[in-house]
């Protein structure tokens, strides 16, 4: 069971999202993450493996859909992205920022692999997820 750490993915979603005129760099993100959970008393744990971490994260929501490349009429300049619909669909599914979002996290921690495409169209399709 392939098991994902959801506030990153969040974080990195986010920053797709937010990426137009600059350049997508998941390194900085995960810093950035770090510093907010060491503020919100959480441990952030090694910050070399959650650097390591948002590097494979990037290259595995683009190769499986989640980002694609910025059309450059829309800030893009090569090394950003934007969300596609599965993308969407994912951050509305984490979002921190919705109470009650921990149903959706549960609800994908539950499948063997909750970003195999297949699995993710069909967990998301359900609207009793949200």
């Amino acid at each position: 069971m392939t098991t994902y750490d959801w506030d990153l993915i969040e974080r990195l979603l986010h920053e797709a999202q937010n990426s137009a005129g600059h350049s997508f760099t998941p390194r900085p993100y995960a810093e950035q993450h770090a510093a907010q959970l060491a503020a919100e008393g959480a441990a952030p744990g090694d910050l070399d493996h959650l650097k390591t971490l948002a590097c494979e994260y990037e290259k595995l929501l683009f190769e499986r859909g989640y980002f694609a490349s910025r059309p450059e009429d829309e800030g893009g300049n090569g090394e950003n992205f934007v969300l596609t619909v599965r993308g969407s669909r994912l951050l509305s599914l984490l979002d921190s920022s919705i109470p009650g979002n921990d149903h959706p996290r549960q609800v994908l921690d539950e499948q063997d692999d909750p970003l195999d495409e297949a699995t993710f169209d069909q967990v998301a399709s359900k609207a009793q997820i949200a």
